[in-house]
């Protein structure tokens, strides 16, 4: 199989069902987002931290090529003329968001409470939760756009939303872990 297709040459794509959009479609900048997210989050499980936070990333990875899936389906050709959805695949779970919760509560637990804002950095692998959780914002905020659209399933954008709070609070747990300086943001006075 050939990598280039040169099927989008002139500046569009095909969609899961054969629509054809330009390349610039908000429905194009969704998933592309998401996969630029993914590629950010193997580089934070590509770091020397703790088995466990690597698999909770193998699995948010996982979740985030089925939420790729489903924006790159044309809503109107999601079902099959036999009844049966295009995407065989399991979709955005209530139990993927209670995951996600139940980590965040987990390192919660081990950190000091937060009393200021926190300056993103203080050691490169905190730098890439930093990172991958500013790009799942920008997702949220393109899926959410996308939504005003065509709608959305609601656990998809309430998985994103709560994926980018895993990701702040794994930044901190890393910060604490690698005992790296977590320099909190006081406004300069005037």
């Amino acid at each position: 199989m050939k990598i280039y297709t040169k099927t989008g040459d002139k500046g569009t794509t095909a969609l899961f069902g054969g629509t054809r959009v330009p390349k610039h479609h908000i429905r194009i900048e969704s998933y592309g987002t998401i996969d630029e997210l993914n590629s950010h989050i193997g580089l934070i499980r590509d770091q020397d931290i703790n088995a466990h936070y690597k698999e909770v990333l193998i699995h948010i990875q996982d979740r985030l090529f089925t939420i790729g899936a489903i924006l790159a389906t044309d809503p109107e050709k999601a079902i099959l003329k036999s009844g049966k959805a295009r995407l065989n695949i399991p979709k955005i779970a209530l139990e993927d968001i209670e995951r996600l919760e139940q980590e965040m509560d987990n390192m919660n637990d081990t950190l000091p409470p937060m009393t200021h804002f926190v300056l993103p950095g203080g050691h490169q692998t905190v730098s890439f939760c930093h990172i991958a959780r500013c790009v799942c914002r920008r997702a949220e905020r393109l899926a959410t756009a996308l939504h005003d659209i065509s709608p959305l399933e609601a656990h998809t954008l309430v998985y994103l939303n709560r994926l980018s709070d895993y990701l702040f609070v794994l930044a901190r747990k890393l910060s604490h872990d690698l005992q790296a300086d977590e320099i909190k943001w006081i406004p300069e006075k005037q």
